[in-house]
């Protein structure tokens, strides 16, 4: 047990650290090749900080674990926003811009009711991951286009350039190149010790690959997110959590669902997973709710939101 969980950390070090690197390389590359910091922020690093979360779904759904690969998406848009968002409004509690409820919010929302219908007949196939993927790449276009508009004037797009500036490195495009090369390895490696040893862990523990995928999985995996918006809140720029939750959902449906299930079409019956979609759409409306018009997101309600996760996780582990 104690070294199926050595394993687990190693690979979760090596993800985390994969990710990092393989962002670093590609956003130094589009610097390089003259692509708009705010551009670089809103693809390179949006896509990249998504990573960690894509390579383990597709190694598990190439596995034939699809439970894991479903619970990883499913699981971490319910720790972004109950754990990742709360813990950030205790810390110190960020403002909403009110644009938000016109722009990314409805979006937010319809990618979530987007895992029942896709999973309607039981399997989400290779065309519909097809039609997550085109869905998160009108995304990204429209938001690229906004951001052409309005500049970095923007609370979201500010942020997305200020993450864009601190994740690019200057250097020859042979060690940039590098650097995204050895980064995507470190990801691979990761993302298969990672599983199979939640794989290991979840037989030894005799609770299901579905439960661990939606907990130890998906909290491993929704570590960067955690430490980025925590060292932000900390550093008084809380509201960069708020954008990366949004980006972060969006993102891990349409994109990380969709690649995955392009890749190796993922089954998942309805009435197993049917608790696991509630817990996800109730958590998705309490941030729509908490994110409406301009206010700011007070610790009673970062309170709720993680005693609401804590209740949860015990859910969902019975």
């Amino acid at each position: 047990m104690l070294t199926t969980a050595a394993i687990m950390l190693l690979g979760l070090t090596l993800l985390v650290a994969g990710a990092d690197w393989f962002v670093k390389g590609a956003a130094g590359l589009a610097d390089a090749f003259g692509v708009a910091p705010i551009v670089v922020g809103l693809t390179v690093v949006a896509y990249g900080t998504s990573m960690p979360e894509l390579v383990v779904s597709a190694v598990a759904a190439l596995e034939g674990r699809s439970a894991i690969a479903l619970g990883n998406v499913i699981g971490s848009n319910i720790a972004n926003i109950g754990l990742i968002l709360a813990v950030t409004a205790l810390v110190s509690p960020p403002t909403v811009d009110g644009s938000l409820l016109k722009r990314e919010l409805p979006v937010l929302v319809a990618s979530a009711l987007c895992v029942p219908v896709v999973l309607w007949d039981g399997v989400i196939s290779r065309p519909e991951g097809l039609l997550l993927v085109l869905g998160a790449a009108a995304f990204t276009w429209a938001t690229v286009r906004f951001a052409s508009t309005v500049g970095a004037s923007d609370p979201v797009l500010a942020d997305a350039l200020e993450q864009a500036q601190s994740q690019t490195p200057h250097g020859t495009k042979l060690r940039l190149v590098a650097f995204a090369v050895v980064g995507l390895a470190m990801l691979l490696m990761g993302g298969k010790w990672f599983v199979d040893a939640a794989v290991a862990v979840a037989a030894s523990l005799g609770v299901s690959e579905r439960v661990i995928g939606l907990t130890v999985v998906a909290v491993g995996t929704s570590l960067p997110e955690l430490a980025a918006s925590l060292i932000a809140a900390l550093r008084g720029h809380s509201a960069m959590a708020i954008g990366n939750v949004i980006g972060s959902n969006i993102f891990n449906v349409l994109f990380v669902l969709g690649t995955t299930s392009v890749v190796f079409p993922i089954a998942g019956e309805l009435q197993s997973i049917q608790r696991d979609l509630v817990l996800m759409l109730a958590f998705t409306l309490a941030a729509v709710l908490f994110m409406r018009g301009s206010r700011r997101i007070s610790r009673v309600e970062g309170a709720l939101l993680l005693m609401g996760y804590v209740a949860a996780m015990l859910t969902l582990s019975r």
